[in-house]
């Protein structure tokens, strides 16, 4: 099997309400992950790693950043054979609509994919944590002569309810699939009996053989886990290839908070040190982190912060993270600054009654997200409260009982959150 023979599709994702204000000026894939890379780095990498050297990646809302991450970072040199492209939602003579789904944004593009030429289409969600070896699910897909192949990860019956469930037969064949089934209706729907994880959960990523793509995209249905799928089941042979490594899906704000603050314990689930499949991500010129008279516990630390005698615990700081002194930080997700202020800009700000880039002396933080490039001023206060309801306020949101400081946002000094 050679893999130049697969297209790599990414989907670029829709509006991204759930995962909002991260999404309010950029697209989903483009939402920063911890400190340093985006979202669009894990299934870029993935395909990288794998040899895929055909990868084009589905946009349409808010993606001009995405845009300008990918052009920066995934550049091809004349003598690879591949290429990275950008498939934009268009408006053309055959169409006038935007994307109206995951399958109808693969079908509105597929002139281009099939001057890709590939036998095989591998279909991926741009905002997924995980690691997968993509020569070994395509060897399945080819080995077992599917038509159409899904990436399925076990899981108990506690979260089944909010997924995707497939049920395989004995040959790994995909023989029923619920979408969100209620817990009465979760009995029958068992893969492996007994065991600890028994039921398989969709994991939005497909193989496909080209042509069997173009003739499911023929009828109707705009979704591929509503519509598509489905159908393929009844008029195709699909099947089920298990993956139990770590994965997470990043949809929500609480999700997203979680996930990147696991990447700061001591036994981070996901390991962004493998000397062998690195994330790739944008190359920039950095200096290195200054740390002066503070505490650090479980910090994942990234490339040109400066802190000064800050207490910071369980937190993710992001490039140019700036921390004033006398500062506490507990349970946060610091994304940093796209740049560092002269004394110029400094001096600007003092006359527009406006905070630096960063955290101000003697602030508090807890459980929040700060975006890039926030002025939160001196003795602001960000605090945890129990049941804290959801609101939009100018300058910080709540939502999920998290604290989101959006991007650009200005707070004064001495307020209270």
């Amino acid at each position: 099997m050679q893999m130049q023979d697969v297209l790599g599709l990414i989907l670029g994702g829709g509006a991204g309400t759930r995962l909002y204000p991260l999404t309010k000026e950029r697209a989903k894939p483009a939402v920063p992950l911890a400190g340093k890379y985006r979202l669009i780095d894990i299934p870029m990498s993935n395909c990288l790693h794998a040899g895929i050297d055909k990868i084009a990646i589905l946009t349409q809302f808010n993606s001009v950043s995405l845009h300008r991450h990918v052009f920066r970072t995934y550049n091809r040199d004349v003598f690879t054979s591949g290429w990275v492209q950008i498939l934009a939602a268009e408006q053309t003579p055959l169409s006038a609509d935007w994307y109206q789904g995951t399958a109808d944004a693969v079908r509105k593009q597929l002139i281009e994919i099939r001057e890709a030429h590939t036998p095989y289409t591998l279909i991926l969600a741009g905002d997924h944590l995980y690691r997968m070896d993509y020569r070994k699910f395509v060897q399945f897909h080819v080995d077992n002569g599917a038509d159409v192949t899904m990436a399925v990860q076990p899981v108990d019956g506690d979260v089944a309810s909010g997924l995707g469930i497939l049920k395989l037969n004995k040959e790994n064949r995909i023989v029923n699939f619920t979408e969100k089934p209620s817990r009465e209706k979760l009995a029958g729907l068992e893969s492996w009996e007994g065991a600890e994880r028994p039921f398989m959960a969709s994991m939005g990523i497909y193989v496909f053989n080209t042509h069997t793509l173009m003739e499911m995209l023929e009828g109707d249905g705009d979704d591929f886990g509503r519509d598509i799928i489905p159908r393929a089941m009844h008029e195709k042979k699909l099947m089920g290839y298990v993956f139990e490594g770590y994965w997470e899906d990043i949809g929500t704000i609480r999700r997203f908070y979680e996930v990147n603050l696991a990447m700061a314990a001591p036994d981070a689930p996901f390991d962004f040190y493998s000397p062998r499949t690195p994330i790739y991500t944008r190359a920039r010129f950095m200096p290195p982190s200054e740390i002066h008279d503070a505490r650090l516990k479980h910090v994942l630390l990234t490339d040109g912060c400066r802190v000064t005698d800050a207490t910071i615990t369980n937190a993710v700081m992001g490039i140019r993270s700036i921390i004033g002194p006398h500062t506490t930080i507990k349970s946060t997700v610091l994304m940093g600054s796209d740049f560092y202020e002269s004394h110029e800009m400094k001096e600007e700000n003092r006359r527009l009654g406006r905070p630096d880039v960063g955290i101000g002396a003697g602030s508090y933080i807890e459980q929040a997200i700060v975006d890039k490039n926030a002025r939160i001023g001196a003795h602001v206060t960000i605090r945890a409260l129990p049941n804290r309801v959801d609101e939009e306020h100018e300058n910080w949101v709540a939502r999920d009982g998290i604290v989101i400081v959006p991007k650009g946002a200005n707070i004064p000094d001495g307020t209270v959150i």
